[in-house]
């Protein structure tokens, strides 16, 4: 199992960190031009103001104009695959799921810039997780580069209404600390809650074949639980003949496809889009969501008593009882092929990921994102101060985490985009295959699509 811990890299005081970023590698004051950048709008309305005074002030600080456009996740993606095919590219990228989709394909196709020079400049302040997630393989020159540029990194906590947990006569404090045994734990008190109340579920289980991301995650979350975390390898080998990796597949699929058929999961998800478990789990239609980011809870930021019912939780162990470790979104930006004006765009990243502003910038976002920056949390009270961010950054920034598959080979980003695990759960669900064929079809599937994808150095 492929697991980096984050602990050797905290001793890096903030301290240090500003100390270096007072050296300004941006380019002060050089002859004034403009970056045209793409950048996902927020969530909440905090986080694109945060983004207008980041970009503001790099204006004021630089000379430099950043002609930018905030898009919507799902518009945004639209238009990068559009400008991506067609060669009409901004000089700048960021979106949240950079990491998962954009980059990792586009480097192979060796459609990105190599950005090394603008990682570097924060590399012994990175989280080795985060240092990492910035590396992709080129089919082009054979090897892998420094293809994106890190600013903030996520991870996949629990949501759970307190009040629900409460009424059904249960204590949150009694959930085992192990991964099945936690789900488990919610499933009694559907039968309790709907004594009262019709049509309530346990969980929110996102065994869709819509997508994009929330059923893919969900579905890494158990596999890695059930200890098939090596599926893909540093070397960007697949080992779907393991074993170990096919019983960690079939138990996986049994106990989400065991909790639709049981009832404990609203019929809807099997076509929930990323949306939907937020909508469903905020109507208070089930007790417990797995979802990523803390979004659940900032959307409810300024009702408090709603806020302070919600209660978010890191990871139980694996199954074996061991520790877990939680799979790292990192949201980066990359540069294009064909971009006019990549010094600038470059000139903009470097000043974005100093520490200190890449701080102030997503704790005026409410923290919805984490610093790819560990020491930040350690220095700065605000990370802790609120129980949902406390755990947030327990899970994501204090304990062990794993990277992306795709970070391993770029057609992992296909298998996700085909939905296989989605696909697998369906037809267990809807044709009564047994979890242990529907595996097997999806392995088959995913040989195929990783074989286009050779990776002859690592």
């Amino acid at each position: 199992m492929t697991i980096i811990t984050r602990r050797s890299v905290l001793r890096n005081s903030l301290a240090v960190a500003a100390a270096g970023t007072l050296a300004r590698p941006f380019i002060a004051n050089a002859a004034a031009s403009t970056a045209t950048v793409w950048w996902t709008q927020g969530f909440v309305p905090e986080e694109d103001a945060a983004f207008r005074k980041m970009v503001e002030d790099y204006q004021k600080q630089s000379g430099n104009t950043i002609d930018y456009s905030l898009v919507p996740f799902a518009p945004l993606s639209q238009k990068i695959v559009s400008a991506l095919t067609s060669g009409d590219v901004p000089d700048l990228i960021s979106h949240d799921i950079n990491d998962q989709i954009f980059v990792p394909q586009n480097a192979w196709d060796d459609k990105v810039i190599e950005v090394g020079d603008v990682v570097d400049t924060q590399k012994d302040q990175y989280s080795p997780s985060v240092y990492l997630a910035t590396q992709y393989y080129n089919n082009a020159t054979k090897k892998r580069g420094i293809y994106m540029i890190p600013f903030k990194t996520a991870v996949i906590p629990f949501h759970v209404w307190n009040s629900l947990v409460e009424k059904a006569g249960f204590k949150l404090a009694d959930a085992p600390k192990t991964w099945d045994a936690f789900w488990d734990f919610f499933k009694p008190m559907q039968a309790k809650l709907r004594e009262t109340t019709r049509n309530i579920y346990a969980m929110g289980l996102q065994c869709t074949t819509t997508g994009p991301a929330d059923g893919n995650n969900m579905f890494a979350g158990f596999l890695i639980a059930n200890g098939g975390n090596d599926i893909v390898t540093k070397d960007g080998k697949a080992h779907l003949d393991d074993p170990k990796i096919k019983e960690a597949v079939a138990k996986s699929l049994k106990y989400i496809t065991d909790a639709y058929k049981g009832g404990y999961v609203p019929s809807g998800a099997l076509s929930w889009n990323d949306a939907d478990d937020n909508n469903a789990f905020h109507s208070k239609l089930f007790v417990m969501d797995f979802d990523g980011t803390i979004s659940t809870e900032v959307a409810l930021y300024h009702d408090k008593e709603q806020y302070d019912d919600i209660a978010t939780l890191p990871l139980p162990n694996r199954n074996d009882g061991k520790p877990n470790a939680a799979q790292l979104g990192v949201g980066a930006a990359f540069i294009p092929k064909g971009a006019k004006n990549v010094e600038v765009a470059k000139d903009f990243m470097k000043y974005v990921i100093q520490p200190q502003v890449t701080n102030a910038f997503l704790k005026e976002g409410l923290g919805r994102w984490l610093p790819a920056v560990p020491s930040l949390v350690k220095s700065d009270p605000f990370w802790m101060a609120d129980p949902h961010r406390k755990a947030y950054v327990t899970e994501g920034l204090l304990s062990e985490t794993v990277p992306n598959w795709m970070v391993f080979n770029p057609g992992w980003a296909e298998v996700n985009a085909q939905q296989v695990w989605g696909a697998a759960e369906a037809d267990i669900i809807r044709n009564g295959t047994a979890p242990e064929a529907a595996a097997d079809a999806a392995f088959k599937k995913i040989d195929a699509i990783l074989g286009k994808y050779p990776i002859v150095q690592s």
